[in-house]
């Protein structure tokens, strides 16, 4: 038996330049996001993944093909009832005045609640609960003003989550926080699809992260092509690294990163093992050294020494044997001997 929630059926997507003019984003897309998996969406910027988070979410019509959420329909279903199986996390940051967090997080309940609004004991507890999942209860009487990017961000999904989804989509939930936050968000996003098995789709620009955490990841290259697997499965194929080709940029598919393509001014031989070597093999690479492990062939030997007390870095050339002790003095010096 299939968990599929949501799917597409021969979708085209994209919207109107003019009164006459459409511009098509991607075209004959079929799709399904399953029950208890995180999916990110993956693309070059203006490939089109905002076009097909707001096409899925019911905000802008195909212009062929439908989108069926639990079988039926997404244009067709009332508003209410698509807000009771579906939510959204926009990247625009939302003016809500003086409302605590709590109260915030209470809008969530509002496609269940009557005319006036009035939430029941079940409502209290749905919100309680959903603060608490996101890890946000001792921000529930904050002023959503007062918090942090990451905070609100906290709240925006627990708001979410208060309206009991099905399905949950976010378009770039972690645009404005920095590393730990970000890490701290995807890992949120998982864990809530794991656990209340619901299905988490979201558009992201973090592709380590995505690389590293998402169940499945939708590819959307510039050109509307559609690839879509398991993270490993896109780059064993090389969708992953020909989709986010551009000048001056490569995926290392060993590493799972992206390098910068830096022109090589010369070779040096590195001998050493740990991470002061591996540190050590970054900073040469990134000033354009091309560095050779298993050879000494180059005119400059580097030796990596590491000690409990210090690290110091050895450096024959010419038989003359010259120490450094950080590896800033260290590049100091082949920059003279080999100017950029």
């Amino acid at each position: 038996m299939s968990d599929a929630i949501l799917t597409t059926h021969n979708l085209t997507i994209g919207y109107k330049t003019s009164q006459t003019t459409l511009r098509k984003v991607a075209s004959s897309i079929d799709l399904s996001l399953q029950a208890g998996e995180l999916v990110c969406l993956l693309g070059p910027n203006g490939a089109g993944k905002s076009t097909l988070l707001r096409t899925l979410a019911g905000m802008q019509p195909p212009l062929q093909g439908e989108v069926q959420l639990l079988g039926e329909n997404v244009y067709k279903l009332p508003p209410q009832e698509l807000a009771k199986r579906l939510s959204l996390v926009l990247t625009e940051k939302i003016d809500v005045g003086m409302l605590s967090a709590y109260t915030f997080v209470t809008l969530g309940r509002y496609p269940y609640t009557d005319w006036w609004g009035k939430l029941t004991p079940q409502d209290e507890e749905i919100v309680t609960w959903a603060i608490k999942s996101v890890g946000a209860t001792h921000l529930a009487q904050r002023h959503v003003s007062e918090l942090s990017d990451g905070e609100r961000q906290k709240i925006a999904i627990a708001r979410a989550l208060a309206q009991s989804p099905v399905v949950m989509l976010l378009d770039e939930p972690t645009a404005f926080l920095d590393l730990p936050r970000r890490v701290e968000i995807m890992q949120l996003l998982r864990q809530i699809a794991w656990k209340n098995h619901q299905a988490i789709l979201l558009s992201t620009h973090d592709l380590n992260l995505a690389l590293r955490l998402a169940d499945k990841i939708w590819l959307l290259a510039s050109n509307g092509t559609l690839h879509v697997g398991a993270p490993e499965d896109l780059v064993l194929s090389g969708a992953f690294a020909e989709t986010f080709r551009s000048e001056g940029v490569e995926f290392d598919i060993t590493s799972g990163e992206f390098h910068l393509n830096t022109a090589v001014r010369g070779a040096v031989d590195l001998v050493g093992d740990g991470v002061e070597a591996l540190w050590t093999k970054r900073a040469l690479e990134r000033v354009g050294f091309l560095v050779q492990t298993e050879s000494k062939s180059s005119p400059i030997c580097i030796e990596v020494i590491s000690t409990k007390e210090q690290v110091v870095w050895q450096v024959i050339r010419d038989r003359e044997i010259l120490l450094y002790y950080e590896v800033e003095k260290l590049i100091q010096f082949l920059n003279q001997f080999l100017p950029m």
